[in-house]
């Protein structure tokens, strides 16, 4: 099959979107199909190796230009190849990006409103492209965007290319929810009225299919449940040895919607009022610049209340390391403040071994039901959390039980050979029913 996929940069930052979209792309080509993983916004960030072609389209310094003054949406293209420049673009994605939503409300609609947004003059760059790389390649079977956000582009790509659009949604329910108003009501509006021109839906998880069933009005034979699945390369179940520190890990971005601050919480919860002890908090993942307070307030929490030294922030980590710190730990948790549709984060965490504790909502149940990896305890509830790590803590046969399970059900459920061939199927279901409409 051959599968022209978009996915959208996040400059500097590990993207769990641009990790499964790049996990997805290489192992389908390891399967024998022709992809081509084409960059937007700034080039992508991977810590495995990274399939994307080496152009961007829609790259982020000429969208936030159009989308500031009428004087951009008209520049000429020799100024645009400046903007377009490969040594550009890299200085771009060395730094980090604003994705604070409350202040991206604007941007948010005028690219959703496609040709009729700031943006237009990105999006015929783009379809120019398609129609001439069309003279010399075989046309796609399929065409895939990465997100709702993006569903601006669907007619313009399947004018250009005249082949069925496949829309994945992969957690930008959150960033929605987010959006100030009139924002927020204008941006779920453009998708609806731009539903017409997706062939089909590929959702993350069935938590996730179900949200935008009920959002969108997607019809349920336009929705594809696609788990997520991760490569297994590196990954093993370490032996934990006895007697040593007792290592409750945090991975993912350093931001309150991820919940560090009600992790912390419990952990102090648990050495102030039981006899938890020998431990420490491990945390990392991307910190923003506009999260660092928030860190430091987590820090300055911990150090007021005598146990400074017990939380380490290791940073962003590369894949090596980020291997080596989750098969380091005892437990992992990310309690989420809204509903999580993916949680990469855990079924690393499980392939390493490690036990989870998440709280039940999003995609978190039907994972470890599938896993039995982990335990669910009540959402934004600080006090349910540090019950299940203290009884986790005094029951090491139970915590190294779902350890064990854990890693046994993501090789086996959530591996990146079977994510790719639930979306090549996927995929072959859309062609299949465009082609008998």
């Amino acid at each position: 099959m051959k599968i022209l996929a978009f996915t959208a940069g996040a400059a500097k930052m590990y993207c769990g979107s641009c990790l499964r979209d790049n996990a997805l792309a290489a192992e389908l080509k390891n399967q024998g199909h022709d992809v081509i993983l084409l960059p937007l916004y700034t080039p992508t960030r991977t810590d495995e190796s990274n399939v994307s072609e080496p152009l961007v389209f829609l790259n982020g310094i000429s969208v936030c230009l159009d989308q500031q003054a009428a004087f951009f949406r008209k520049t000429h293209r020799l100024l645009d190849r400046l903007w377009d420049a490969r040594w550009m673009l890299k200085l771009a994605s060395q730094t980090s990006i604003e994705v604070d939503p409350h202040l991206l409300g604007g941007m948010t609609v005028s690219m959703l409103r496609g040709e009729d947004g700031f943006q237009l003059k990105e999006i015929r760059k783009l379809s120019v492209w398609l129609k001439e790389w069309l003279r010399h390649e075989a046309a796609p079977d399929v065409v895939t965007l990465p997100n709702s956000l993006l569903i601006g582009l669907a007619r313009p790509v399947r004018e250009a290319l005249s082949r069925p659009v496949c829309c994945t949604l992969q957690g930008e329910e959150w960033f929605l929810s987010q959006l100030q108003e009139p924002f927020r009501t204008q941006a779920l509006e453009l998708i609806r009225a731009k539903l017409h021109h997706v062939d089909g839906f590929v959702a993350v998880s069935r938590y996730s299919a179900g949200y935008w069933i009920r959002e969108l009005g997607i019809p349920e034979n336009q929705m594809h449940v696609v788990p997520l699945g991760i490569n297994l390369e590196g990954y093993y179940a370490a032996e934990r040895a006895p007697h040593r520190l007792f290592r409750v890990g945090y991975l993912a971005r350093v931001a309150p919607e991820k919940g560090l601050h009600l992790l912390a919480e419990s952990y102090l919860r648990l050495r102030r009022e039981t006899d938890f002890g020998g431990a420490v908090l491990e945390v990392a993942g991307y910190l923003a610049a506009e999260h660092r307070a928030y860190l430091r307030g987590i820090e300055r929490r911990m150090k007021d209340a005598g146990f400074g030294p017990e939380f380490h922030y290791r940073g962003e980590l590369d894949r090596a390391h980020k291997i080596e710190f989750l098969s380091s730990l005892d437990l992992l948790s990310v309690p989420s403040t809204y509903d999580e549709p993916k949680g990469i984060s855990l079924l690393e965490a499980m392939a390493s071994g490690v036990a989870v504790v998440q709280p039940r909502r999003g995609a978190f149940p039907e994972i470890l039901a599938q896993t039995g990896g982990g335990v669910l305890v009540e959402p934004d509830d600080p006090a349910s959390l540090a019950d299940a790590i203290y009884r986790l803590w005094k029951a090491p046969a139970e915590i190294a039980e779902l350890g064990r399970r854990g890693a046994q059900g993501v090789r086996r459920h959530y591996n990146v050979s079977q994510m790719a061939e639930r979306a090549l199927a996927a995929y072959q279901n859309i062609v299949a029913a465009v082609a008998h409409a």
